[in-house]
C-alpha cells in the first residue's frame, strides 16, 4: 500500500486566501507542488530572456554604428541604453521587494516613461532574474501581506469567543 499525503484542513469560510504569483499560483505560501523546480524554471527562463534583450540591444546599437554617424551618437546611444537599464533595474527590484503600491515620484510613471521601460528591459529582466535566486520574485510582498490578513482575521475569530447576542447575568 502506498502512503497517502494528509489532505489539508478545510479553510474556514471567511479565512484570508493568499493571492497568486505568476507562474507559482499560490504554491508560495507552503512551498510545495513543485515551487522549487518552477523557482529554477524562472530563473532560467529569466536569465534566458535577459541575454535574448541584450542581444536585441546589441543588434541595435551596430546597426546605429554601421550608418557610420560618428562616435558622439554611439557613446550617446549606449548612455542611454546604460541609464534606462539602471532605472528599470531599480524600478523592477522595487517592485518585486516592496511592492508597487510603495513607488513614488518617477518610478511610478507607467505611461511617460514607458520608453524607458521598453529600453531598459533587459536590465529589468535581470534584475527578475536577480530576485528569483532569492524567491520567487514579489513572494516577500506577497507573503506580508497574506500574514498580516491571516494574523487580522485570527484577531476577529478569538474576539468572538461565546455568545456574541447573549445577555450578561448579573
Amino acid at each position: 500500500m502506498s502512503e497517502q499525503p494528509p489532505t489539508p484542513a478545510p479553510k474556514p469560510a471567511g479565512a484570508p486566501e493568499p493571492e497568486p504569483i505568476r507562474f507559482f499560483g499560490t504554491t508560495w505560501v507552503d512551498r510545495d507542488n513543485g515551487y522549487w523546480l518552477r523557482r529554477v524554471g524562472v530563473s532560467i527562463g529569466a536569465l534566458a530572456a535577459t541575454a535574448a534583450a541584450a542581444l536585441v540591444l546589441r543588434f541595435g546599437v551596430e546597426g546605429v554604428a554601421l550608418s557610420d554617424n560618428g562616435g558622439f551618437l554611439n557613446g550617446l546611444l549606449t548612455a542611454a541604453i546604460a541609464v534606462c537599464s539602471m532605472m528599470s533595474v531599480r524600478r523592477t527590484w522595487k517592485v518585486l521587494t516592496e511592492g508597487k503600491d510603495q513607488l513614488t515620484g518617477w518610478m511610478a510613471e507607467d505611461r511617460s516613461l514607458g520608453a524607458v521601460w521598453l529600453i531598459g528591459g533587459a536590465g529589468s529582466l535581470a534584475a527578475y532574474f536577480a530576485r528569483s535566486l532569492v524567491e520567487a520574485p514579489g513572494e516577500g510582498v506577497k507573503r506580508a501581506a497574506h500574514e498580516r490578513a491571516v494574523e487580522r482575521y485570527g484577531k476577529r475569530r478569538t474576539g468572538r469567543s461565546g455568545r456574541p447576542g447573549a445577555k450578561r447575568r448579573r
